[in-house]
């Protein structure tokens, strides 16, 4: 009776539906007596479980060949464009972290301020000011690129460890590519340089060279991060140089065609933000403790730990903001006496308030100081223009 209604079902059915969706027509089923088209159905759905015979395989092969066409069209219907512009996307991105411009900002901001202290009255922010500075921050670019770049192949197995991200590091730029680019960076600072004729700028761009190597090349006589001491000195005197006297004597000689003084907001300039660049040469390197280590660097952080460095930079930037209240209570201008007084007090309370939210078993809170401090120094550098 079962057979007898399977059979029924299978004579009136147009189609059997077998596994995946595949069709077998009545018309394939042979022709015979209904005891064949039973056996023929038992050894069917038996071959497909069992055997995946020819009907099965047939669609396999025809679902294969549609899904392959619909990823090569996917494929194809991408844009070339958007090829190329990922391709862009990628490269500019490499190169943004390769450059670290959030230090090349903190040095266009040092040297914007400290050229301004070189005009002694706005009738003088005419073109050619702006045209000088232009000019000033063109070689200072490319020499920019030549420090981070010849500081990231002389560390490249440190960065692996404390910076993994950088292109270098993770290998999106070769060891030679790297070399040949620094170098170009290296030569097109000097020749920019030497086309604008400034001396002021050409023995910036020079002593520069000079400190930073001797900073990060590792042969004899240099590697100067090797030491503490050395490592505050270089970079200490390197940022002096390059973010207040070049600027302000390329701009005060070279461009106004003045003669050279040394007025009372470049000392404060210089006294000020020396603090400040001994503070960055120091807390740079808490977050890398790790990779010092295994390098054999002693720096600060590594010999005294991250605390002792940190509160020491804290203290040091407090101690900033206390000879800029001296030097600013000191002025003979009203209005420029309550200001400076006024706004590095509360910028003294901000940074002990800041500093009390860092935790220092977290690289990732250390790093974040160290980013403040240069948006702190940004900062500095607006307030020193009201010094009189």
């Amino acid at each position: 009776m079962a057979f007898g209604v399977v059979a029924a079902s299978l004579s009136r059915a147009p189609s059997i539906v077998t596994t995946r969706g595949c069709y077998v027509t009545r018309a394939s089923l042979p022709n015979k007596s209904l005891k064949f088209s039973k056996e023929y159905n038992w050894k069917h759905n038996s071959r497909s479980i069992f055997e995946r015979g020819s009907t099965i395989t047939t669609c396999e092969k025809h679902d294969e060949k549609k899904y392959l066409m619909n990823v090569t069209q996917s494929h194809e219907a991408e844009p070339h464009s958007q090829t190329i512009l990922k391709s862009i996307v990628h490269a500019l991105d490499a190169f943004r972290k390769f450059s670290r411009f959030y230090a090349f900002i903190a040095m266009v901001v040092g040297s914007l301020s400290t050229s301004l202290l070189a005009v002694d009255n706005l009738t003088e922010l005419y073109p050619t000011f702006f045209n000088g500075f232009l000019q000033c921050m063109a070689a200072y670019f490319f020499m920019h690129l030549y420090i981070v770049g010849i500081n990231q192949l002389a560390d490249l197995e440190i960065d692996k460890i404390n910076k993994p991200y950088l292109p270098l590091a993770s290998g999106n730029y070769s060891f030679r590519t790297a070399v040949i680019t620094v170098t170009s960076f290296l030569f097109t600072g000097f020749g920019i340089a030497w086309m604008i004729g400034s001396k002021p700028l050409l023995w910036t761009i020079f002593a520069s060279f000079v400190l930073m190597s001797a900073y990060s090349v590792n042969l004899p006589l240099l590697r100067w991060k090797k030491s503490t001491i050395l490592t505050v000195m270089g970079n200490t005197l390197s940022m002096v140089i390059s973010f207040n006297l070049g600027p302000f004597y390329h701009m005060k000689t070279h461009v106004l065609k003045k003669a050279a003084t040394f007025p009372r907001s470049l000392l404060f300039a210089v006294v000020v933000m020396s603090m400040y660049y001994i503070v960055i040469a120091l807390t740079k390197d808490i977050p890398d403790i790790e990779g010092d280590k295994e390098a054999g660097l002693q720096t600060l952080a590594v010999r005294l730990g991250p605390k002792t460095v940190f509160w020491s930079s804290v203290l040091l930037l407090e101690m900033a903001y206390g000879a800029a209240i001296i030097i600013g209570a000191s002025s003979p201008f009203l209005w420029s006496k309550i200001f400076v007084v006024l706004s590095h007090a509360i910028m003294a309370l901000f940074v002990w308030y800041r500093s009390t939210l860092v935790d220092l078993s977290n690289k990732d809170s250390l790093q974040a100081f160290y980013m403040l401090i240069f948006k702190l120094f940004s900062v500095e550098n607006i307030l020193m223009l009201f010094v009189r």
